[in-house]
């Protein structure tokens, strides 16, 4: 593996590791709400890529794959932004990071089902059966000490299986597709889908200039950016290990929740985090087989 791809493989990471503290701030009492937060983001998102995609010249192929794309706009942005957005009302940004880390074990499960056999293999069937123990802790423990909200965890897991099955089956149907420019397609067709809702939602009163500039940033880092690497990444190390990046960004969402938002570093995340990492790392493994 070259040198680029491991930093677009780090760089992604730390990009995803930002989003969960901007969405607690943008989504704060009188600023933005979740949809509209949803809608702002895409438009952002697609005002950067498209005119990129358009310079690249990858934009019009990408069209040819539209009902793909349409299905990729469905299950990585519309669906899950709006779930997190409003998750993150109810929980922590920490813990919000937290249960998108265990995209390795859904990544898992779901190229298992997709003919990837080699997830019965005992390393990752350990890791699988690790992180699960590290889920039910994570969400077993905030939910019966009364800390946490269960219908907000659930959405958050929801949202993560979305994740993970999207660019699977972009990766599958539509292969060697700009990333840049699926998701600039993708972006365009939330935010058509999201403008009523938009018009509904517009703030009566103007939000707090930590609100608009955590849009702001929301738009363009984990975003724009991040998802135009992010293809890349897939191509470079496969879906299943390329979900991989959620390690280095859930510390980092955790850390950035206590260290701006001061959240506190509850038990089933101190519990539960080491073994959802764990577990996705092993499940995640690349494994070979004897001829």
């Amino acid at each position: 593996m070259s040198r680029r791809s491991w930093f677009n493989y780090c760089l992604v990471g730390v990009l995803w590791g930002l989003p969960y503290l901007f969405i607690k701030v943008a989504v704060a009492p009188h600023a933005f709400t979740p949809a509209f937060l949803v809608f702002a983001r895409v438009v952002i998102g697609s005002m950067i890529l498209i005119p990129y995609s358009i310079r690249k010249g990858t934009l019009r192929p990408a069209l040819k794959h539209f009902k793909w794309i349409l299905l990729y706009a469905v299950l990585e942005i519309c669906g899950p932004w709006l779930l997190i957005s409003t998750a993150e009302t109810k929980i922590p940004s920490g813990l919000a990071g937290l249960l998108v880390a265990t995209a390795p074990f859904w990544a898992t499960i779901i190229m298992s089902f997709l003919g990837d056999k080699t997830v019965w293999h005992s390393t990752r069937l350990a890791g699988l059966i690790v992180g699960f123990i590290g889920v039910a802790l994570v969400v077993g423990l905030e939910s019966i000490r009364g800390h946490q909200n269960i219908g907000a965890i659930a959405m958050i897991l929801i949202a993560t299986v979305g994740y993970v099955t999207a660019p699977t089956i972009m990766s599958r149907k539509a292969p060697g597709l700009d990333g840049a420019s699926i998701n600039a397609i993708a972006m365009v067709i939330t935010g058509i889908l999201y403008l009523p809702i938009a018009i509904k939602d517009f703030p009566v009163h103007r939000p707090s200039n930590h609100a608009i500039e955590a849009v702001v940033a929301l738009g363009i880092f984990p975003t724009a950016l991040a998802f135009a690497l992010y293809f890349t990444v897939i191509a470079d190390f496969g879906p299943a290990r390329a979900s991989l990046v959620t390690y280095p960004n859930t510390a980092i969402a955790v850390v950035l929740g206590i260290i701006f938002l001061h959240e506190p570093i509850t038990i089933g995340i101190v519990v539960g985090l080491p073994l959802v990492l764990i577990g996705s790392y092993f499940a995640s493994r690349k494994t070979t087989t004897k001829s």
